[in-house]
């Protein structure tokens, strides 16, 4: 990585739409959990543990690979001082990146299967750390709850009541995520509409693992204010003027593409084209953890592979400022803030 592109990365300050609590934990944290709660642990050093739950060069680039580095991350989800510890250092991981803005997902289903509680409990428990978090590392955080497509409309329904509920608390949208093919998601449309009707933000993944009918969609069908990746709109021409007629943002998130398999490599990322097509894009880390990655890292791999300047990195930043699910002022005033920022960079002023 130039490391003259890095430096100008960190200085930017950042916007983070796409973002996953369970894919970003830190790996000296999971040996302090696992040896408190003596877990069995494929290693208890950092860099033993480390292609267990993070993808390694050489490592195959498919879905099954990338997912299954989450088999691992699931048993150390084991009490309340648990989530709120891993909470906690993913927003300060996040602050200590310049992100001034992070609207962080995370799965309730996910952090449950081995405490078997009430998502009420893990829900306060993630919303009390990410103030607490919030505030001591002065950072801007919302929250989004997150559900599978692949698991069934009951546990999604329970999201969705949580989610509603907990709306004063800092949740701010919720968003559909899992497996794409063979799992339509047409069975979550009422809830959807129910969420929507309570004054939830909508965010569907789609366009990743499978193609740009899942877009279409997610749009026509979830009304869906943004989408996970959408990368694969591409694929058909009428899915990219819905996109750019509705101004609907997509949650870009290009590591992870090639590191899931979506994407053979970096340089052949569609971002660009769609970029330059008029859709409203936005670059995301998705699993920090996972990939090895930050957002400074993200933005320097887009100026080195992509071809993007400071300029068109800058305008990503202003779209997610746009793109973020706040109020309509409180939205214009994140933009203004962002904007005035991004002027006094170095970097020169916004056209």
């Amino acid at each position: 990585m130039d490391d003259a592109l890095l430096q100008q990365a960190r200085a930017l300050p950042k916007i983070e739409l796409h973002r996953h609590l369970e894919g970003s934990l830190r790996i000296n944290t999971l040996i302090s959990i696992g040896l408190e709660h003596g877990l069995t642990l494929p290693s208890t050093t950092e860099e033993g543990l480390r292609p267990f739950v993070q993808l390694m060069p050489g490592e195959p680039r498919t879905w099954q690979q990338f997912l299954s580095k989450f088999a691992v991350l699931r048993q150390f989800y084991r009490s309340k001082p648990i989530i709120q510890r891993v909470t906690h250092e993913v927003i300060a991981d996040a602050a200590a990146d310049n992100v001034r803005y992070l609207e962080l997902r995370f799965t309730p289903q996910a952090l449950n299967n081995l405490m078997k509680c009430a998502f009420d409990n893990i829900v306060d428990w993630v919303c009390a750390a990410a103030a607490e978090a919030a505030a001591a590392h002065d950072i801007q955080c919302a929250l989004i709850l997150s559900m599978n497509r692949h698991e069934t409309v009951e546990v999604a329904k329970g999201v969705i009541e949580t989610a509603i509920a907990f709306k004063d608390r800092g949740i701010v949208g919720i968003d559909l995520a899992g497996q794409e093919s063979g799992f339509s998601s047409q069975p979550f449309a009422r809830l959807f509409e129910r969420a929507k009707a309570a004054g939830l933000f909508i965010t569907i993944h789609a366009g990743e693992w499978s193609g740009a009918e899942n877009v279409r969609e997610a749009v026509e069908s979830l009304g869906a204010n943004r989408i996970g990746h959408g990368v694969r709109a591409g694929e058909d021409p009428t899915v990219v003027r819905l996109l750019i007629e509705r101004g609907i943002p997509l949650e870009v998130c290009p590591t992870s593409n090639v590191d899931s398999g979506v994407i053979g490599t970096y340089a052949d990322h569609p971002i660009t084209a769609l970029y330059q097509a008029g859709v409203r894009t936005t670059l995301n880390t998705d699993d920090p953890l996972i990939s090895n990655i930050t957002l400074s890292d993200e933005y320097a791999a887009a100026m080195r592979l992509l071809g993007f300047s400071i300029g068109d990195i800058k305008r990503h930043i202003l779209t997610a400022a746009d793109s973020t699910f706040l109020p309509e002022e409180e939205r214009a005033a994140l933009v203004a803030r962002f904007r005035s920022w991004l002027d006094s960079d170095q970097g020169g002023k916004l056209q």
